[in-house]
C-alpha cells in the first residue's frame, strides 16, 4: 500500500513540477536567453566598433607614415617640424634693433653683382648708379681685397661687400649666390666692372625682358666702341630685341634655320641677366673649379626654362660699351706692375681659360655619357647645324 501511495503521490507532483517548470523556470530561461543574446549583441557591436576604430586609427597612421615619407625634406631638416624650417634667405641687412624697414616687396628686387678691383672705383659707382636703390639689391665683388676705399661712394654702405684676393667672378658667384640666397630677386645681373653704361636704363631694359619673355639676356654691345668677341652680342639699331645673328662665324653659317648658339639661344658672360628660375639651372652648372667660366655661354640654353631660341636675347635698344679691360691677373694691391709682368700674368690666366674650357667640354661630354636619365633636347638640332 505504501508503494502505491508513494507511487500515485509521485504522479501527482509530476504535473504540478511541470506547472513550476512552465510558469517559473521557463519564463526565466527565456528571459535570461533574451538577456545574453541582446548583450552578445551589443559586446559584438562594440567589439566590431572598436575593431573598426582600431582599422581608422591604424590606416590614419599608415597614410600618415607614407605621406610623411613622401614628403621632400631639405637634407639636414628630417629632424625639424616643417613649420620651423626656413630654406631660403636673401641678401638684405636687418637692423640690431627696432623696426625694420618696409620697402618695396622682396619679389620686386633684383640683384646688381659686379666683380670689382680699386682701378675700376670711378666706372663702378657710374654703373651702380644707373641701378634704383628701390629696386635693386647691390653686391660688390672685390678680387684685390681693398675694400675700405670704396666707403667715400654714398652708396656704399647699403652696399653687400665681399673680398677674396685674386678670385673671379665665377668663383665668387658659385660660392655667395646660391640660389637658395637669392630666391628673392626676380633677375641677377651678374657683371663685369668694365662696362659703360651711358645709354642703359636699368627700369626700361627690366620691362622690355619682361614683356619679351626672356629668361637669359644681355643689353646689346656697341660694335664702334666694344671688343667684339661674338657677332651676336652687336647691337641692331633698328630692333629692340634681337634673338639671332645672320652672319658667317667660323664653319658656321648662320641663318634663320639655325637652333643654336653662337647663332643663337646666346649670350656673353660679361653680362648676362638671369631669371630667378634659369640662374637657380645656371648655378648647378657652374664648376667649382673651374672659375673663368669659359665653355658655359655656349650651353646656358639648357637653362632657357623652353626654346632657347626665343627665351635668350639681345637687348638693341639699352646698350654697353665693352672696354675689355684686362683686370685679372693684375697686382691685387693696386701697386704699379711693370709691363712685363702685368703681361706675363694675363697671358696666364689666358692659357688657363683654354685648359679650363676643354676640362669642361670634356666633362659634358662624360656627364651626357654616364646619365642613362637624361635626354638631351637640342641633340638633332646641333647635328643638324654642324
Amino acid at each position: 500500500m505504501k508503494r502505491r501511495m508513494s507511487t500515485s503521490i509521485s504522479t501527482k507532483t509530476e504535473p504540478k513540477r511541470q506547472r513550476l517548470f512552465t510558469h517559473c523556470f521557463l519564463p526565466m530561461i527565456l528571459l535570461l536567453s533574451a538577456a545574453f543574446f541582446i548583450g552578445s549583441a551589443f559586446i559584438i557591436t562594440d567589439y566590431k566598433e572598436k575593431i573598426l576604430g582600431w582599422g581608422s586609427v591604424m590606416v590614419l597612421q599608415y597614410s600618415r607614415s607614407k605621406m610623411c615619407e613622401t614628403q621632400c625634406r631639405a637634407y639636414g631638416s628630417e629632424a625639424l617640424p616643417r613649420g620651423i624650417i626656413s630654406e631660403t634667405s636673401d641678401l638684405e641687412m636687418r637692423p640690431l634693433w627696432g623696426a625694420q624697414n618696409k620697402k618695396k616687396p622682396k619679389l620686386s628686387m633684383n640683384l646688381l653683382a659686379i666683380a670689382v678691383g680699386i682701378k675700376q672705383k670711378e666706372n663702378v659707382n657710374k654703373m651702380v648708379k644707373k641701378f634704383p636703390e628701390s629696386d635693386f639689391v647691390v653686391m660688390l665683388f672685390h678680387y684685390d681685397g681693398i675694400v675700405d676705399q670704396w666707403k667715400d661712394l654714398e652708396w656704399n654702405d647699403r652696399a653687400i661687400h665681399v673680398s677674396a684676393v685674386n678670385q673671379t667672378k665665377w668663383w665668387f658667384a658659385k660660392r655667395f649666390l646660391h640660389p637658395d640666397i637669392v630666391s628673392e630677386y626676380a633677375y641677377i645681373f651678374l657683371w663685369d666692372e668694365d662696362l659703360g653704361v651711358d645709354h642703359f636704363n636699368a627700369k626700361r631694359y627690366l620691362s622690355i625682358i619682361k614683356n619679351e619673355g626672356l629668361e637669359i639676356s644681355q643689353p646689346a654691345l656697341n660694335p664702334e666702341k666694344s671688343e667684339l668677341h661674338h657677332p651676336i652680342t652687336a647691337r641692331d639699331k633698328n630692333s629692340t630685341v634681337h634673338r639671332r645673328t645672320y652672319k658667317v662665324i667660323g664653319r658656321t653659317k648662320c641663318n634663320e634655320n639655325s637652333t643654336g648658339p653662337p647663332c643663337t639661344g646666346f649670350v656673353e658672360m660679361m653680362a648676362p641677366v638671369f631669371s630667378r628660375a634659369s640662374w637657380r639651372c645656371s648655378w648647378h652648372m657652374i664648376q667649382s673649379d673651374l672659375v673663368l667660366g669659359w665653355g658655359l655661354d655656349f650651353q646656358l640654353g639648357y637653362c632657357a626654362q623652353g626654346d632657347r631660341t626665343q627665351k635668350i636675347g639681345i637687348v638693341d635698344s639699352e646698350y654697353l660699351i665693352h672696354d675689355a679691360l684686362p683686370t685679372l691677373g693684375g697686382s691685387a694691391e693696386n701697386k704699379v706692375s711693370s709691363p712685363s709682368s702685368e703681361s706675363g700674368g694675363r697671358s696666364e690666366v689666358k692659357k688657363q681659360s683654354y685648359i679650363e674650357l676643354e676640362i669642361f667640354k670634356n666633362r659634358w661630354k662624360r656627364a651626357i655619357n654616364q646619365d642613362n636619365c637624361w635626354s638631351d633636347p637640342y641633340e638633332q638640332s646641333t647635328k643638324k647645324q654642324k
